[in-house]
């Protein structure tokens, strides 16, 4: 199906990159949008300030003849993630922005499972599902309801359509106009090379629903991604890296746009979620022998206490220099403790 066709909104899809190490998934998921059921009118790879991936784009486009249709631009703004989907956005030309990973592959039906929501007017914002791929299956320390540390879908989200607070960067898509009326990504937040960061996405839905009360972000399962996730991604090291990075992503979208009930889905979470998962993995230490229940036990309280303190440092640092020397040197104590650097 076309999209634009009979009433139905035509489509933007955005992919951003920024390495070449991802060059065979990049093409495979550019290759997932083009076999798409809901065609899309435009397909935009942006690259995020690497000459040699623009150069080599543009050759294997020449050479193959694969990516004819797709429209190859290098990131105009800061360097980043958010600074990329910007830079898409501005040459998106459809109804509808839909963004995709460059690590992610695309159901068949994915568009036609989100346009179907842009339906009702009140609909600002709609992601899907983002199923993980380990490279080296998933760790046995590895919980599901922890999968956002490697932005997949977590246990603990709902399992058929509903209202959300904000969508999943790896699987998500926006009117066009929502951009229009409150801007784009912020700059200063999100993913810069291996800086673990993020919330852009949170702080987008977040500023365009606060601006136009009434209206909806939806969160339709249904409409899948399958997200590679390499080995260094399930190591302590990067979980605990990427634990201290959402506290201060956090916290800085609560600087931006006020406490309130912003971060009520974190409460809930924290509060319903995650003990049980606690209470699982220690059931299945003790009643089956299994010590990976014991090691998802212990990996989610101490995931829990780094995104604490990372968000309380985060808050405070401002405030106080010994704060903020005090927190750096904590976060490399974490860093070291748990291996060193985490991998991009």
């Amino acid at each position: 199906m076309p999209g634009g066709a009979a009433g139905w909104p035509s489509v933007s899809v955005v992919i951003c990159c920024f390495t070449e190490a991802r060059w065979e998934l990049l093409l495979r998921g550019i290759a997932s949008v083009q076999s798409q059921t809901f065609r899309p009118e435009q397909v935009v790879v942006v690259v995020d300030h690497n000459e040699d991936l623009y150069r080599r784009l543009g050759l294997y486009r020449r050479l193959t003849g694969a990516l004819l249709g797709v429209e190859v631009v290098e990131n105009s703004g800061p360097r980043g993630l958010s600074g990329a989907r910007n830079t898409g956005v501005k040459a998106a030309t459809g109804d509808i922005v839909a963004f995709l990973d460059d690590d992610a592959e695309a159901a068949p039906d994915w568009l036609a499972r989100l346009v179907l929501f842009y339906d009702d007017p009140d609909v600002l914002a709609v992601g899907g599902r983002v199923e993980p791929v380990w490279e080296s299956g998933r760790p046995a320390h590895f919980p599901e309801e922890l999968d956002w540390i490697v932005g997949c879908t977590y246990k603990g989200l709902p399992r058929v359509a509903a209202q959300v607070r904000n969508v999943i960067g790896a699987n998500m898509s926006f009117r066009c106009d929502v951009f229009e009326r409150v801007g784009g990504f912020n700059a200063s937040l999100g993913r810069q090379g291996g800086r673990p960061l993020g919330c852009e996405e949170t702080e987008l839905c977040l500023r365009a629903s606060i601006g136009a009360p009434g209206t909806r972000v939806v969160y339709e399962p249904a409409a899948v991604v399958r997200h590679h996730v390499p080995a260094a991604r399930g190591t302590l090291r990067y979980m605990l890296a990427r634990a201290w990075s959402e506290g201060v992503s956090k916290a800085q979208v609560t600087r931006l746009l006020g406490r309130g009930e912003i971060l009520g889905p974190e409460r809930r979470y924290v509060r319903r979620v995650l003990p049980r998962a606690v209470l699982a993995g220690l059931r299945s230490c003790t009643r089956d022998g299994d010590m990976g229940g014991l090691a998802r036990a212990g990996v989610i309280v101490a995931v829990l206490a780094v995104t604490a303190i990372g968000y309380l440092q985060s808050l405070w640092e401002t405030s106080s220099p010994q704060v903020r020397v005090s927190g750096s040197v904590l976060y490399r104590l974490i860093r070291d403790t748990s291996g060193g650097r985490p991998s991009d």
